[in-house]
């Protein structure tokens, strides 16, 4: 299989890595190109995964899957740069750094595409999509908060994409997992609103703070998302007629109405292999369907940015 990477930062070479592991046990032969915007060196452990690295892609190359992991500010034109030259396309999250741009403009009609999403695949959130069907939900609320300094050790967090808004950086469109979440558990809201800006002392010009609530026919949604936590705090709370049901990311358990606690600590990284294992079934034709199609991809980002879809 002939795979293009279209960045190997943090999250790309994890793709990598994940890529090579997941391909191995099903029995495929990955050929993987890197397109390079730089002339920094590859670290040897990664730099023996690629095959070939380019700083431009010849004209008659194509590939039979690709992976859009640049920063989100290039997602666009690198979509538009290998319409028709791909034959599934996983694109990291957000799609593109802002709602106004249109697919079509960049995918070929058809065009077979996956947007990270790798909350999804995590054991806390299987379990709460398991329980879900049993449950009558009043109101939901959600909290994703965290210190942006502390995201990449030994990283000035201040040269990071997530501090920069032209680079698509803030916490409403960084932290995508929480609305693309709620938008697999619930679907779209009938309303949304929502307030963000920039509150705390970090040295950032991207958003620091969002705070929304959303509408659903049978529940309200309450989301905070902030760079500023001190305590890493990731959790949905479910409040029902009988209980509250908790899903704590952070810690990976899922608590009950009646007070039970089920444990599903895991590594990070399980959730990316399972993510993984998925999209090389869906590159490879064993299954047809995208869990987390473009177009729905947009609608998501669309509703972090406070617009009702």
């Amino acid at each position: 299989m002939k795979i293009l990477f279209t960045g190997l930062g943090s999250i790309g070479t994890r793709h990598l890595r994940n890529l090579h592991t997941a391909a191995k046990g099903m029995g495929i032969e990955p050929e993987v190109w890197a397109l390079r915007s730089s002339d920094r060196p590859l670290p040897d452990d990664v730099r023996a995964l690629v095959a070939r690295e380019v700083r431009a892609l010849p004209e008659d190359a194509r590939f039979d899957a690709a992976f859009i992991t640049n920063p989100t500010s290039l997602h666009f034109e690198t979509l538009r740069a290998l319409r028709g030259r791909v034959g599934t396309l996983f694109i990291e999250k957000p799609i593109f750094d802002g709602p106004a741009l249109r697919l079509e403009d960049c995918l070929e009609p058809g065009q077979r595409a996956y947007v990270a999403a790798p909350m999804r695949w995590c054991g806390v959130m299987l379990a709460l999509k398991q329980l879900l069907p049993s449950l009558r939900v009043y109101s939901a609320r959600v909290i994703c908060s965290s210190y942006l300094p502390d995201w990449r050790p030994g990283v000035d967090y201040r040269t990071v994409y997530s501090a920069r808004r032209e680079l698509g950086g803030g916490v409403a469109i960084d932290l995508i997992h929480e609305w693309d979440y709620l938008a697999e558990l619930f679907g779209v809201p009938e309303e949304i609103h929502c307030l963000r800006g920039t509150y705390s002392d970090l040295e950032i010009d991207s958003d620091d703070l969002a705070v929304y609530i959303a509408k659903y026919p049978s529940l309200l949604a309450e989301v905070h998302l902030d760079y500023f936590g001190r305590t890493y705090r990731r959790a949905i709370e479910l409040f029902c007629p009988d209980g509250t049901v908790t899903a704590d990311f952070g810690d990976g358990t899922l608590t009950r109405a009646d007070g039970s606690v089920e444990h599903f600590s895991e590594p990070v990284n399980a959730r990316y292999m399972r993510e993984m294992a998925y999209f090389l079934e869906y590159a490879s034709g064993a299954r047809d369907d995208s869990l987390n199609p473009p177009g729905t991809a947009l609608a998501v980002l669309k509703l972090t940015l406070g617009e009702n879809v």
